[in-house]
């Protein structure tokens, strides 16, 4: 019998800041991108890590957020001279993001300043996001990558500061335990199926539905983007 191998990439970002409510604006840009291997429900080891020059001051509050500094990324090396290697990297591959709007918006603003011919990382890959499936799991609750590390005994004492390195590491741990686990669906006739939810090689990825909140928050996106391009 014939199966389907499925990877997967686990990305990460840190930037130059953001605006009061959390989300990109243009003129900040990506200083650190991480990308972590899954492979047939495996973390491989298999990373892509680098530094970037922003050639912009860091804001203050993002400064305290993941401590890179800009004397740091002097000598580091520009979005759109890693972009080749970046997308060697994630080709063939879903790529899992957590609050994917945020970062894939990054992601484009650099794609369009290196004048890529690729302009929407999410026209070309499946975007999977661990919030919206964290939400799904936990509705109300916070689903930030501290609270569901905690939630799911991942040891994370040494995340310190926010770190597209070892946030993306963490996330990899945390999207694995998410997507295995075991529910009882009842029927009306009171007969119980046990449904075993693992997803290897045998099981189809589960598509998680945005719910009312999410596809709001999508199209107020959308706007953004028309506005800001």
């Amino acid at each position: 019998m014939n199966t389907i191998m499925k990877r997967e990439i686990v990305i990460d970002t840190e930037t130059t800041g953001m605006n009061s409510k959390g989300c990109f604006y243009k003129g900040h840009r990506i200083i650190e991108i991480s990308c972590i291997e899954i492979f047939n429900r495996n973390i491989t080891g298999k990373i892509f890590h680098t530094y970037l020059k922003p050639d912009r001051r860091i804001d203050d509050s993002a400064y305290k957020i993941h401590g890179i500094s800009e004397k740091f990324l002097y000598n580091k090396p520009k979005f759109k001279d890693a972009i080749k290697t970046f997308f060697s990297f994630i080709k063939n591959s879903n790529l899992i993001i957590h609050n994917a709007m945020f970062d894939i918006a990054f992601i484009n603003y650099e794609l369009k300043i290196a004048n890529y011919h690729i302009k929407n990382i999410e026209k070309n890959y499946k975007i999977i996001d661990s919030l919206s499936i964290a939400r799904n799991l936990f509705p109300g609750k916070k689903n930030n990558l501290n609270v569901l590390c905690d939630r799911y005994k991942i040891e994370n004492k040494n995340r310190k500061l926010h770190s597209a390195l070892l946030d993306s590491q963490l996330l990899a741990k945390v999207y694995l335990k998410m997507t295995s686990y075991q529910k009882n669906i009842c029927f009306d006739n009171n007969h119980k199926i046990k449904l075993k939810l693992k997803h290897d090689i045998k099981h189809k990825f589960i598509v998680i539905l945005a719910n009312k909140k999410e596809i709001n928050s999508n199209k107020d996106y959308l706007r953004f983007m028309k506005k800001v391009y």
